[in-house]
């Protein structure tokens, strides 16, 4: 995702002369096309997050839209107050870019795991939050985040994620119907949609189909976004994030009434394990055999 991400970034300060890019010493191999191609758009503020995003709300307010970009938790909890009252008390166009959102990073250790953001980000009102789960997905986040300068996170994977459905754009409504429909649905944001995909034919023999959809875009959103997903009986949330704050949450603030809502999400009991990010989905039951069956023992 990040390679896809640096690739847009680009294409996208080809038109908008606006774009600033922010690197906390970091990025080597992926964010060189952009150094190269805008120099005069491009810092490297070294290890020295607070500092850089410091530097990004300055930038802004002289009119650049300002993508700052670091490693899973670095650029986002060691940065939490220089982006709640640098960036969005004024409403400045900041992005906020976390590489290796959730357990991507997961061999580097619980340093570098991503699996509060979410929930402390949406604390911030005036933040826009994007997960996107493939590469398609990436690149149409940071198309919207382009034609829409404002507060905002974009969490992404590390790399070598494979595209999972056809995206154009983000419509109107943040969900994205990817497969299937039935009388329950998975809503998964992040990379572990691949889970809720891979675990499709596995529930196809019990008979069980459910929908899938994908939710890149977490905030803002409301009620009426939430719409399609009044049809279901049972909604099941999957997501690469401690259950509180996260998407169950979300789900469960703004599900049409009478939808019952069923979590999947990373257990405390994962925090602090180091391993690979398919070993620590399969520890936390977020692998696709662990998806199927906890549909199957509730629908």
């Amino acid at each position: 995702m990040r390679t896809t991400f640096i690739q847009e970034l680009c294409l996208q300060a080809r038109l908008h002369p606006e774009i600033f890019l922010v690197v906390g010493d970091l990025g080597y191999s992926v964010v060189e096309p952009f150094a190269d191609e805008f120099p005069d758009r491009f810092l490297n503020a070294g290890i020295a997050e607070q500092n850089m995003t410091g530097v990004a709300a300055g930038l802004a307010a002289e009119g650049y839209h300002v993508f700052t970009y670091s490693i899973a938790n670095f650029p986002t909890f060691r940065c939490l107050e220089q982006i709640r009252n640098d960036i969005a008390y004024h409403r400045l166009p900041v992005t906020v870019v976390s590489v290796g959102a959730g357990l991507a990073y997961g061999s580097l250790g619980y340093s570098h795991h991503a699996v509060q953001d979410i929930g402390i980000l949406r604390q911030i009102p005036e933040m826009s939050i994007l997960s996107p789960a493939d590469p398609g997905e990436a690149r149409a986040c940071t198309q919207w985040l382009a034609a829409h300068p404002c507060p905002s996170y974009l969490r992404i994977g590390k790399a070598g994620e494979a595209r999972l459905h056809e995206t154009g754009e983000l419509r109107a409504g943040p969900l994205e119907l990817v497969s299937g429909a039935g009388d329950c649905a998975i809503v998964a944001t992040g990379s572990v949609l691949k889970s809720a995909l891979d675990a499709l034919p596995a529930l196809a023999e019990k008979g069980i189909m459910p929908a899938v959809y994908s939710l890149p875009m977490l905030q803002p959103l409301c009620a009426a976004d939430l719409t399609p997903l009044a049809r279901y009986r049972t909604v099941f949330s999957l997501e690469e994030h401690l259950l509180a704050g996260g998407l169950a949450s979300l789900l469960r603030e703004n599900l049409p009434e009478g939808v019952r809502l069923r979590a999947m999400a990373l257990p405390d009991s994962v925090l602090g394990v180091v391993g690979g990010q398919k070993a620590l989905w399969a520890r936390a039951g977020l692998d696709a055999p662990s998806v199927a069956r906890c549909i199957e023992q509730s629908v």
